[in-house]
């Protein structure tokens, strides 16, 4: 008997059956290369942001880096027809009898602020951590320094470190020590904007830091005290390696703020007497704008070597950060 009779032809079954498969894929190909709503409504949140990005960032630090490659005067500042100089501008800068003092008033300046700011800061966030009555009122005074106006704040230590009518003389005085040239020494004049600035800055971290010491678990603190561990080795062992991430971004962004503070300095010193308190973001302003005689050029060339630090110092905390998220 032949049994190949019996078995059923699935031949002509599975053409159509491809031809029906093979259907939905370039369907669902052609529906991917349409843009959805969804996605036309996130291009549109992101156009704005985008364009302020371009004309309020990008254009402005192409426009610097093109000023600090030519030699630009006032005419040619205004016509726009500048030579072409190449890296001429950063040689004069590096060349300039000012260069090695600004770098070194800038170091010192942001190096002991961020400190300072720190370390004040850390001090108050886990002092207002207790959670004591008024406690929220206090710190809420303490935010006071930075909401002010920068100018207010300069005009307010100007006038508290006056020589001859300022407040912090007159407390010396009354102590028996005799007043100090705040602002008109060459010896103290980076010691007062430092300590300004500081003064500035203190809400800052306070704010960022209260807000990181708020989400450390307190069951934590809990098994540490069990464990017999006093106050000083829960806040070293517990509080300060938990803390590490807000502390790193709160550093970055004190780091930057710092590195361009030009309003303190300016308006307490105007980076005097004998450039004793002249740092980068000042020197750059003096370059460019106070002189009879604007150097754009090396003015925008010092502006981009603070740009280049900031840059280089975000990189470093991408990289650390990025490290300690895959160990």
């Amino acid at each position: 008997m032949n049994h190949t009779t019996q078995l059923p032809d699935h031949r002509s079954e599975r053409v159509p059956n491809r031809a029906a498969d093979a259907a939905p894929p370039r369907a669902r190909s052609t529906n991917r290369r349409r843009p959805t709503s969804t996605q036309w409504a996130a291009w549109a949140f992101l156009a704005p942001v985008t364009l302020y990005l371009a004309l309020f960032y990008a254009y402005p630090l192409y426009r610097n880096l093109d000023l600090s490659l030519r030699d630009y005067t006032v005419r040619s500042f205004v016509q726009g027809d500048a030579p072409f100089t190449g890296l001429a501008n950063y040689r004069t800068v590096l060349n300039d009898q000012t260069f090695a003092p600004a770098l070194l008033h800038t170091v010192a300046f942001t190096a002991v602020c961020l400190f300072f700011q720190y370390a004040i800061g850390l001090a108050l966030a886990v002092f207002f951590n207790q959670n004591f009555r008024l406690s929220a009122t206090l710190r809420a005074l303490f935010l006071v320094p930075w909401l002010l106006p920068l100018i207010v704040s300069a005009s307010t230590w100007s006038w508290m470190l006056n020589s001859d009518s300022g407040i912090v003389n007159a407390v010396l005085h009354a102590l028996g020590v005799d007043p100090v040239n705040w602002l008109t020494s060459p010896s103290w004049s980076l010691t007062s904007v430092i300590i300004a600035n500081i003064w500035i800055g203190v809400p800052f971290n306070l704010v960022v830091l209260h807000s990181g010491l708020q989400s450390i678990p307190a069951s934590l603190y809990e098994a540490a005290a069990i464990d017999g561990a006093n106050a000083w080795q829960r806040f070293w062992r517990v509080t300060f390696p938990l803390l590490r991430p807000v502390s790193a971004i709160t550093l970055l962004l004190g780091l930057i703020y710092t590195l361009k503070v030009f309003d303190i300095i300016w308006i307490m010193t105007k980076g005097g007497p004998a450039d004793s308190s002249t740092t980068f973001a000042t020197w750059s302003y003096q370059l460019g704008f106070g002189n009879l005689l604007p150097a754009f050029g090396p003015g925008a060339a010092v502006g981009n070597l603070l740009v280049v630090a900031a840059l280089v110092f975000g990189l470093v905390y991408v990289r650390v950060q990025r490290k300690q998220a895959l160990s």
